[in-house]
């Protein structure tokens, strides 16, 4: 792959589909591994050298013989449409037995071995391409959201009406806590809600779908229909809508856009407005991610020359989206254009497409950076550090970190600053225990933009890792002077977070009360009470069932996560950025495949404690809602008079107990009294420990195929000894696929109609109850019955 050589490794695959069973199952988990890296052109050329079926191995397939192996076949025809079971009986067929000797044996061997030859192309095209693994994905945080929408309607209920920011970060984070889930409860129970948003904030919330509904492949454009143009035209909806719509058409064939992507450039052709050339351009952008498509390169330089501020911005990210990595003579031709231009939006939109196309080139990029670097621009300079960030990404070169280092303490520009210390994460993140360490003095700066971008760079290095001194680092941060710095602080908090529950890290817990803490103090500032928002979502995404990472499970790059958290950075200028981040959630998996890519059950170990890894508990409803009273105040003469009356009536109530007391109270001039009963004996001691012992926790525990397996509970994995199905290599998460050691025994497959807990389950607990019960914690009122006395 990283050779760029599809024909070499579709040769390979190729040799490996005509061999035995367990060669083909070896061909499938590589062609499972080539998808985990996500270069989507490399791919489509791998898929496309491979060679298409001969003719006469589709004539004679039949559903029965699916999963054989060469010399398995019990039964052959000659109908050209046979896709009946064995027992169909025709007059031309030839029936055999094993053993059996018939005329044209050798030809029907040869076409057995062309039938299952053809059925493993096609097993292996459809993986390549990403729809096998991309509607296991959908399947799997389907069944197994736990997303708790408690948290959610809490940030709703607190959120003031008017602030349009916090409105718009809710729904931001309700499509991050549910990205890829399909769960899409929360918006339509808060339809009168969401329709408060206008202009920009529509477009973002119907964007939003796209991540809710992420790798919907094959209904994702009927999913977003209501809202698409019609007719290649504007139709009669908002702009807004609909530029939003082509958006979240991109987000849902994000790097997988064959489908999608004649349909995104007739819609950018027909827009007349630049709302929804905007969303188209960034749509596009996103379906034909790094295949560098010449026609649609085109069409987006056209969308450029407009010389329209908000189309011309998308246009300049979209463009190095479509060109990611070539380093393509293209940067030229769009840098020139940064020069031409006035708007503020299109250079900067420029900037980071040029900083794109330089994706991994390390070297070849030193020109261009040190073109980006030396401009009198700064936004053409903050272009150059995400260049500089991007083209040595993952490598920790020295070189690189120096030349950073020296922008983020000498530049005048504090965007420039901020940018170059945030990069520090990109080239990094290889390592994630060195970069603390790099920023940590950085992170004490007296400028707020060098320690907002310490504590981001912390985030995208560490991110998913939990790592003890990313935590330590960006827990002062956490509560900066400067609201934008506390904002960062947290997001960059979460993203470290993001999938460790309180029993690997106590500190968990303290996090996610203060975010509580934060999105219900009213006089907390707009930015920080964003980035609290926007941190919940991202500490519980994809339903709890996904975590952040730029690297996959071989330590190569993720191209699209890498990408996408590049241009999610960009949110400190335009907020519907922020959708990118879902391009680098990655699902905590373990998903057994067998030979025809279904999903067996079967059981392996986690030997660890369960609490270890176990999803985070569900956020517990309000006991009370009743608001603390404000003291009433009390006139100086009515406060004695109340004095004197309770005196009175405390003598008055004493004497009259005397009266029926056995003399063991006395009472004094003063009207005190005394209990000699209270001194001849201490009080009674309650024992209030409970009898019972604690269950002492099992150290291991079963899991089920398909299960969730974070990334720290990986090295704990291990298969029974004996059991049916066995790895075909050693992977403890991901897609593996099994071997079966019992081929002759009927399977049994997981179901995957229904999901395992309903996505709303688990989620709000009351549902069913009166909403003032619900409100209040109140029980029920009891049923109606009839005294009779």
């Amino acid at each position: 792959m990283f050779l760029k050589e599809p024909g070499t490794v579709a040769s390979i695959l190729e040799k490996l589909l005509k061999e035995d069973k367990d060669d083909a199952l070896l061909a499938f988990q590589i062609a499972f591994d080539l998808f985990e890296n996500e270069d989507q052109a490399f791919l489509i050329n791998v898929r496309n050298q491979l060679p298409e079926p001969k003719q006469q191995g589709t004539r004679s397939a039949d559903a029965g013989q699916s999963s054989a192996v060469p010399g398995d076949v019990s039964n052959n025809g000659n109908n050209a449409l046979a896709q009946t079971p064995v027992a169909m009986d025709t007059s031309d067929d030839v029936q055999m037995t094993d053993g059996a000797t018939v005329p044209n044996g050798a030809d029907n061997e040869l076409d057995a071995v062309e039938v299952v030859y053809a059925e493993r192309l096609a097993k292996i095209k459809g993986i390549l391409s990403g729809e096998t693994a991309i509607h296991l994905i959908l399947q799997f945080l389907y069944s197994h959201n736990r997303s708790d929408l408690l948290i959610l309607k809490t940030i709703k209920q607190s959120v003031e009406m008017r602030n349009s920011v916090c409105h718009s970060a809710t729904i931001y984070a309700n499509a991050l806590m549910h990205a890829g889930t399909t769960a899409d409860t929360f918006l339509r129970e808060n339809l009168e809600w969401l329709s408060r948003a206008t202009n920009w904030a529509k477009f973002s919330a119907t964007a939003g779908l796209g991540v809710i509904h992420r790798g919907h492949l094959q209904q994702g454009r009927s999913l977003m229909a209501p809202y698409l143009p019609q007719n290649g035209a504007s139709g009669g909806g908002s702009p807004f809508s609909e530029g939003g719509a082509l958006y979240a058409l991109g987000l849902i064939h994000a790097n997988h856009g064959e489908g999608i992507k004649q349909f995104l450039r007739e819609s950018l052709r027909s827009a007349n407005l630049e709302v929804i050339q905007h969303g188209a351009c960034l749509g596009l952008g996103l379906a034909a991610l790094g295949t560098a498509d010449e026609e649609i390169y085109e069409d987006i330089k056209n969308i450029l020359y407009l010389d329209s501020a908000v189309a011309g911005e998308a246009a300049g990210i979209s463009m190095g989206l479509l060109m990611v990595g070539t380093a393509s003579e293209k940067a030229s031709e769009m840098l020139a254009y940064a020069h031409d231009t006035q708007h503020e939006k299109i250079i900067r939109g420029l900037a980071l497409g040029i900083a794109l196309t330089v994706y991994g080139r390390e070297e070849e990029a030193d020109t261009l950076i040190e073109q980006m670097t030396r401009d009198q621009d700064p936004i053409l300079r903050y272009g150059g550090m995400y260049a500089l960030a991007l083209a040595y990404c993952g490598t920790a070169n020295n070189k690189a970190i120096r030349r950073l280092l020296h922008f983020a303490v000498s530049d005048v520009s504090d965007d420039v600053r901020r940018t170059a210390v945030l990069a520090l994460g990109f080239v990094l993140y290889s390592e994630p225990e060195q970069t603390p360490r790099v920023v940590s003095l950085l992170s004490e700066s007296y400028n707020p933009h060098v320690r907002y971008g310490a504590a981001i760079a912390v985030g995208i290095s560490c991110a998913g890792t939990g790592l003890s001194e990313a935590i330590s680092l960006l827990e002062p941060l956490t509560s900066d002077v400067v609201d934008f710095v506390r904002q960062g602080a947290l997001i960059a908090m979460a993203m470290v977070l993001v999938q460790t529950n309180e029993s690997r890290e106590p500190r968990v817990g303290n996090f996610r009360r203060q975010l509580e803490k934060i999105i219900l103090d009213k006089h907390e500032d707009t930015m920080s009470k964003m980035g609290a928002i926007l941190a919940s979502g991202i500490l519980d995404a994809g339903g709890r069932n996904v975590t952040i990472k730029v690297l996959s499970r071989s330590k190569h790059d993720r191209m699209t996560a890498v990408i996408g958290m590049a241009v999610f950075t960009q949110f400190w200028y335009w907020y519907p950025l922020i959708y990118f981040l879902s391009l680098s959630f990655a699902p905590t998996a373990f998903i057994g495949l067998n030979y025809d890519l279904k999903t067996p059950q079967f059981e392996f170990i986690s030997d660890a404690k369960p609490s270890l890894f176990e999803y985070p508990r569900p956020m517990a409803p309000p006991t009370t809602t009743s608001t603390a009273k404000l003291p009433t105040a009390v006139l100086s003469t009515s406060a004695r008079a109340k004095t004197r009356g309770k005196k009175e009536t405390d003598n008055k109530s004493t004497v009259e107990k005397l009266s029926g007391d056995d003399g063991n109270t006395s009472v004094s001039a003063n009207g005190k009294v005394s209990n000699s009963s209270d001194k001849d004996g201490e009080p009674m001691q309650v024992d209030s420990t409970s009898d019972k012992k604690a269950e002492v926790e099992s150290s291991s525990e079963v899991l089920t195929n398909p299960a969730r397996v974070v990334p720290a509970q990986e090295k704990y994995i291990k298969f029974f000894e004996g059991s049916r199905y066995m790895p075909i290599r050693p992977a403890r998460s991901g897609f593996v696929l099994l071997r079966d050691t019992q081929p002759s025994e009927p399977e049994v497959l997981v179901s995957s109609d229904a999901p395992a807990s309903s996505p709303s389950t688990g989620s709000v607990s009351n549902a069913q109850l009166p909403a003032s019960a619900v409100e209040d914690g109140e029980p029920q009122p009891p049923q109606p019955f009839e005294f009779n006395p």
